[in-house]
């Protein structure tokens, strides 16, 4: 099968009440922009019904096919397979929930055609987000930027469209702590944005619970920064600093004024607070080496159950070292 132009990856994980509204308003938009496309869905362990409308979709429109993991592994790891198995000139990375508007890809494609290798949606409102979570977004972006090794564009996420450079160099990268947004930072290339609205939700309800965000937000400062680690050691610095002025003050008191009676609950205090601060710091260590261990261990990124449609074939025009211990 000849190398179609353009390809979209849409992650799913129980969307099947959003696969037949997606498929009415991206198809015609694909069809508009040239007849060389193929959609790949990365099932991505779906309980519902998700793959079985995407099958029936499948067999009514061959360009459309699908990957299905053989559990849940995330999103970041779907978006990973969903790049092997593209083979397109641009490739197209969109969520299936249609917050993404897919009449976007058109304004992608044209700055794609200007000469830029990765075109990102650029969001303009958060109003649609409660305001405790807007401000952890600003206190992240704001982390990253001072601390991370690459800055990040602001309001930009996975919406995008990535030159087959920038697909070719993603997929040379087979680290499983996977935070894209800085992936996408870090391999360069010419970049612009394009300011989008994010749409409502229509049906189901969001995967990403404020535990999970937390938590790949600090995947994303630790995948690109070694600033935890090195904050325990200023504090260590600090703390060592204070015991010693407190010894030398506590050493004059005496010598001035003779001893008094030493407080129990300051004592229990003081114990409590700096063996607190030594769990955290220990804490702050295990998980950077937990992510070495996950490494080390060299499984693959994801296993595939299924594969639905032609257009689902692994793309085989680069196959670097690290590639080959992931392909299934």
């Amino acid at each position: 099968m000849a190398s179609p132009k353009l390809s979209v990856i849409i992650p799913v994980h129980n969307e099947s009440a959003n696969i037949a509204p997606l498929c009415e308003r991206l198809l015609p938009v694909l069809n508009r922009i040239t007849p060389d496309w193929e959609v790949i869905f990365v099932d991505d362990g779906s309980r519902d019904d998700t793959l079985d409308l995407i099958r029936g979709v499948s067999r009514a429109e061959p360009r459309i096919g699908a990957v299905s993991f053989s559990r849940n592994f995330g999103k970041e790891i779907a978006i990973a397979a969903g790049l092997d198995h593209a083979r397109g000139d641009a490739v197209v990375i969109m969520d299936a929930d249609l917050q993404h508007p897919p009449e976007m890809i058109e304004a992608f494609v044209e700055r794609w055609q200007q000469g830029f290798l990765m075109v990102y949606g650029q969001r303009t409102d958060r109003s649609d987000e409660t305001r405790t979570k807007r401000g952890f977004a600003q206190v992240f972006y704001k982390l990253f930027a001072r601390f991370g090794e690459i800055p990040l564009p602001e309001g930009a996420g996975d919406f995008r469209l990535i030159d087959r450079k920038g697909v070719d160099a993603l997929r040379t990268l087979g680290e499983k702590a996977r935070f894209s947004k800085g992936l996408y930072a870090w391999i360069g290339f010419k970049a612009t944005g394009v300011p989008f609205v994010v749409e409502e939700r229509r049906f189901g309800t969001t995967k990403w619970s404020f535990r999970k965000l937390f938590r790949f937000a600090f995947d994303g400062i630790a995948a690109f920064s070694t600033v935890p680690l090195r904050i325990w050691t200023y504090i260590g610095f600090l703390i060592s600093f204070l015991a010693i002025a407190t010894a030398i003050f506590f050493t004059v008191r005496t010598l001035l004024f003779g001893t008094d009676l030493p407080g129990f609950p300051s004592l229990i205090v003081s114990v409590m607070f700096f063996s607190g601060i030594q769990l955290m710091s220990l804490g702050i260590v295990g998980e950077y080496v937990g992510r070495i261990f996950a490494e080390v261990k060299r499984r693959p990124l994801y296993v595939v159950a299924e594969r639905v449609g032609g257009a689902a074939e692994v793309s085989s025009d680069i196959v670097p070292d690290n590639y080959r211990m992931r392909r299934v």
